[in-house]
C-alpha cells in the first residue's frame, strides 16, 4: 500500500493528534497547567485537544509546538491526517479517493514534473502551425501607431470580458468596454463586477510592462499581478498566499493545505526556470497555468491570475494573447480539462484547449492586419 493511502488507516490505529500531544507533553514531564502557561492556551482547551474532543487551530498548534519544543512539521503531519480522516471517513470508496489524491500530490511534488511532456502527433503538428503563424505575425504586425493601439485595446477588452466571464462576471462585452474605457457605471451590475473589469485591465497593462521590461516570473511579480486582480475587492487577501484550507466548488480536486503552499510555489518557480529553455512556450504556458490553478495559492482570483501568467509567457515568446472563451460550453470544457489533469494526471485535453486558443488568436491578429 502506498504511503498516502496508508496514512488514512490511522483511523484504525492507536495514534492520533490528541495522543501525540499527550505523549510529547509527558516526554517533557510537563503538566497541562504548565503547558497552558507556556502557550497561553486555556488548560481546559488543551485537555480537549489531548482527548481528541477538539482539533486545534494551526495557530494553537504552532504555540503548542513552541511550548513543547516539538518540530511543528511533526504536529502538522498529525493535523493533516486528522483533516483527511474527517473529510473521507464516511465515504464508501475512501480508498480509491485517497489513491487519486496521492497520484495528484506526487504529480505536483515529485521530480517527474520536470520531465518534458509527451505530445500527440496532432499537437506537434498544431504547434508547428502556430510557430509558422508566429513568424508571420512578427514580420507583419504594425510596430506603432493607431492601428497597433486599436488592436491591443480590442484584444485586451475581449480578454478581460472572457476571463471574468469564466468566473461568473455578467458584464457584456460592450459593458466591459464602457466600464474600462469610459468609466461608466452599468445599472443592475454589482460594484464587484465593475472592479473586476477595471482590475483585470490594469493587470493586463502590468503584464505587458513586465514583457517590455524583460522581467521573469517570480514570487514578487506573481503577487503583484494577484494584488491588481483583487484590488479593492478583497484588500485583506490581495497579493497574499492563503493561510486557510479551501475547497473548489464542483471539483473533485482538493487544493493542498496552506502550510504546503510556500514550498510548492518555490517548486513552481523552479519548474519554470528549468523548463523555459526546454519546453515549447505554448505548452509551458499551459503547464504554468494549470499548476497554479491546481496549487490554488490564493483565496480568490486563482483562475484570472493563472491566465494572466499564461499570457505573459506567450507574449514574452512572441505569441499573441490567447483568450479562453467564457461561454457555458467553453467554460465547462475548460474546467473538465483542468480536472482531468488534477485527478488523472492527463494534461492532453488541457493542452488541446490552450493550443487551439493560441492558434485562433494568431489567425485573428493576422486577419486584422
Amino acid at each position: 500500500m502506498t504511503n498516502f493511502v496508508m496514512i488514512i488507516y490511522i483511523k484504525n490505529m492507536e495514534d492520533n493528534l490528541g495522543k501525540a500531544l499527550k505523549a510529547f507533553r509527558k516526554e517533557k514531564k510537563l503538566t497541562i497547567v504548565e503547558v497552558s502557561g507556556l502557550t497561553g492556551i486555556d488548560q481546559a482547551l488543551l485537555s480537549k485537544y489531548e482527548n481528541s474532543k477538539r482539533t486545534p487551530s494551526e495557530n494553537h498548534l504552532k504555540k503548542i509546538a513552541s511550548g513543547l519544543e516539538v518540530d511543528i512539521e511533526e504536529l502538522n503531519k498529525y493535523l493533516l491526517v486528522e483533516k483527511i480522516v474527517n473529510l473521507v471517513r464516511y465515504e464508501a470508496n475512501f480508498q480509491s479517493v485517497m489513491m487519486v489524491a496521492e497520484a495528484r500530490v506526487e504529480y505536483l511534488r515529485s521530480q517527474d514534473v520536470f520531465d518534458v511532456p509527451k505530445l500527440t502527433l496532432d499537437q506537434q503538428h498544431e504547434l508547428w502551425l502556430i510557430d509558422n503563424l508566429k513568424e508571420k505575425w512578427q514580420s507583419e504586425k504594425p510596430l506603432k501607431g493607431i492601428q497597433l493601439q486599436k488592436m491591443q485595446e480590442y484584444f485586451n477588452i475581449k480578454y478581460t470580458y472572457d476571463s471574468n466571464r469564466i468566473e461568473g462576471n455578467t458584464l457584456s462585452l460592450q459593458e466591459t468596454q464602457l466600464v474600462i474605457n469610459k468609466g461608466f457605471t452599468i445599472s443592475g451590475k454589482s460594484m464587484k463586477e465593475h472592479l473586476e473589469a477595471i482590475n483585470h485591465a490594469e493587470a493586463i497593462d502590468f503584464m505587458i510592462d513586465m514583457v517590455s521590461g524583460r522581467e521573469e516570473i517570480n514570487k514578487r511579480n506573481l503577487l503583484d499581478i494577484h494584488r491588481l486582480v483583487l484590488k479593492s475587492i478583497d484588500t485583506e487577501n490581495a497579493g497574499k498566499y492563503r493561510t486557510v484550507p479551501v475547497m473548489i466548488s464542483g471539483s473533485e480536486h482538493v487544493p493542498p493545505q496552506p502550510y504546503l503552499i510556500e514550498k510548492m510555489m518555490e517548486d513552481y518557480f523552479n519548474h519554470y526556470e528549468k523548463q523555459k529553455k526546454i519546453m515549447h512556450p505554448v505548452i509551458l504556458a499551459a503547464e504554468m497555468h494549470e499548476r497554479l490553478v491546481s496549487i490554488h495559492p490564493f483565496i480568490d482570483g486563482n483562475g484570472r491570475t493563472s491566465r494572466l501568467l499564461m499570457n505573459f509567457i506567450l507574449l514574452k515568446n512572441g505569441y499573441t494573447v490567447a483568450i479562453l472563451k467564457g461561454d457555458q460550453e467553453s467554460r465547462i470544457a475548460y474546467y473538465k480539462a483542468l480536472e482531468k489533469v488534477q485527478t488523472d494526471n492527463d494534461p492532453s485535453a488541457f493542452y488541446d484547449i490552450i493550443i487551439k486558443c493560441t492558434l485562433d488568436s494568431l489567425k485573428e491578429h493576422l486577419k486584422m492586419v
